[in-house]
């Protein structure tokens, strides 16, 4: 049996393939596993924690998890231990989410794309066909991750203490979410997952898209995307399609579509959960 992880900020799918590549259990979702911000002795807990995967861990021989936070050798060996630790008997791969997006969104194995993830987080690299390049490290979401759902998260958050928002917006922002500044502090400085919870508050952006404020906001994140992560492969866009990976970028297609006018980019697809693709792509390499 294979298991194959699609690992968030927020969240993990998992699926697991038996040999007959037919799906053997029905999907498993845990809380996100991204070694960069989460510390291992909670990493464990998070796994230990899912007695669905508990049930099948002696039977997995392979597991292939693809993660945010995963993009560099500290962490990604820190996560493979603990999956290690959890399924004795399998042989454990941990790539950086970018490839998932690569997997689930180019249309054959060897298409050479940009392709980009707009999800809790934010990444973009050039795949060639073979391998993947990235000109600029990831620092996070303090410090980068434009467009994706914390930074949107953030944006809406500051408007609303800047009172930068329209009334309308601003009451129903106040019923989605609490608002308190004592509880934004708690959940920033004190817990352990800031990134996932500023991305919370992006779900309220897409159900409020009749209004002018938010599809600015969107485009405006886009833009500034665009200008920081797909720019740096200037050639490569000139001649392959820009995919997209995420549930923020899969609900922004209207907005993407119009910023890469703008910028002179193609569109090509749009992927809202990787995990599909990826079931299909190490099906078809089993």
């Amino acid at each position: 049996m294979i298991l194959i992880t699609d690992g968030g900020s927020t969240k993990c799918d998992w699926i697991a393939i038996n040999k007959n590549g037919e799906q053997a259990v029905e999907k498993i979702r845990t809380k996100g596993l991204n070694p960069a911000i989460i510390e291992e002795t909670k990493l464990e807990k998070i796994v230990k924690k899912k007695k669905a995967l508990r049930k099948i861990a002696l039977e997995v021989t392979h597991i292939f998890f693809y993660g945010a936070g995963c993009g560099t050798d500290k962490p990604r060996q820190l996560l493979k231990g603990v999956l290690e630790i959890n399924f004795p008997n399998a042989l454990v791969e941990v790539r950086e989410d970018t490839y998932a997006a690569v997997r689930s969104s180019i249309n054959t194995f060897e298409e050479a794309a940009v392709v980009c993830i707009l999800g809790t987080g934010s990444n973009c690299s050039y795949f060639d066909g073979k391998k993947l390049h990235q000109r600029v490290d990831s620092l996070g979401y303090t410090l980068m991750d434009d467009a994706s759902g914390n930074y949107y998260g953030k944006q809406l958050i500051r408007d609303y203490y800047f009172n930068k928002m329209p009334d309308t917006i601003r009451v129903a922002f106040e019923h989605k979410h609490n608002l308190e500044a004592d509880f934004i502090k708690y959940n920033l400085y004190k817990q352990g997952n800031p990134s996932a919870y500023l991305a919370d508050h992006a779900e309220f952006m897409f159900l409020n898209k009749d209004s002018e404020y938010i599809v600015n906001i969107i485009k405006q994140g886009i833009r500034v995307f665009s200008e920081n992560m797909i720019l740096q492969f200037k050639e490569e866009i000139k001649t392959v399609p820009v995919h997209f990976a995420g549930s923020i970028a899969f609900f922004a297609q209207d907005e993407i579509h119009e910023v890469a006018k703008e910028y002179g980019y193609t569109v090509g697809n749009f992927v809202r959960r990787p995990i599909d693709g990826l079931v299909d792509y190490h099906l078809k390499n089993l």
